[in-house]
């Protein structure tokens, strides 16, 4: 995709605005090309000067928003913490970060996770493994089990410690909607954030 990728910047990422907000909120079957370039801004010929068909255009998709994903979070995270809920507050400030600088392509991949009947290219596949298998370690891999109390199924407090960082997460992801993120002091969120992960420390972890 070299002639994409040597478009003018602003128009490049516009036409990757657009592709990836349609097919997040419709998927591949019922994405629509002509919406894609009406909310672009651009003509029909010019989509299709860059890309063969609509699948073509999903599978670029597919591959910038892994690179993205795997690059600008799931690779910064320190996977030497071997406190797992340490190591999902560093997660959960990357994530954020990379989240409020292209939502898109995680509601993107949202989608693309959720459709089981398109067959991908064998090196789409690939870098797909590839980020669950990042994705796996960031949670389980080297984790210091022994911090968590006997009487707790590990396992169990795995899932329960997850689901309330990505909680938390979507609930402060919607309470941020229409806000200038320049503008915003996001120490407040980040103290309240703590909070919430002391109380599960201490309900899950030994003293």
């Amino acid at each position: 995709m070299e002639k994409f990728e040597n478009l003018d910047p602003q128009k490049q990422q516009k036409i990757l605005e657009s592709a990836l907000m349609e097919f997040a909120e419709n998927g591949y079957g019922k994405a629509s090309t002509n919406r894609i370039v009406k909310q672009a801004g651009i003509g029909k010929g010019m989509l299709f000067y860059y890309f063969k068909n609509k699948k073509d255009l999903y599978e670029y998709l597919i591959e910038y928003s892994l690179n993205f994903i795997i690059d600008e979070y799931l690779s910064l995270v320190d996977i030497n913490e071997t406190d797992f809920i340490k190591r999902l507050k560093g997660a959960a400030q990357i994530k954020m970060k990379a989240q409020l600088e292209n939502e898109q392509v995680f509601n993107f991949m949202v989608t693309f996770m959720l459709t089981k009947d398109l067959d991908l290219p064998p090196h789409l596949q690939k870098r797909y493994e590839q980020l669950q298998q990042q994705g796996y370690a960031l949670l389980y891999e080297g984790i210091d089990k022994k911090l968590f109390r006997k009487d707790v199924d590990v396992d169990k407090a795995f899932n329960l410690i997850r689901w309330g960082v990505d909680g938390y997460q979507r609930d402060l992801l919607q309470r941020l909607q229409g806000k200038k993120m320049t503008e915003l002091d996001f120490a407040p969120y980040w103290d309240e954030f703590y909070e919430y992960l002391d109380i599960l420390k201490k309900s899950f972890y030994t003293n």
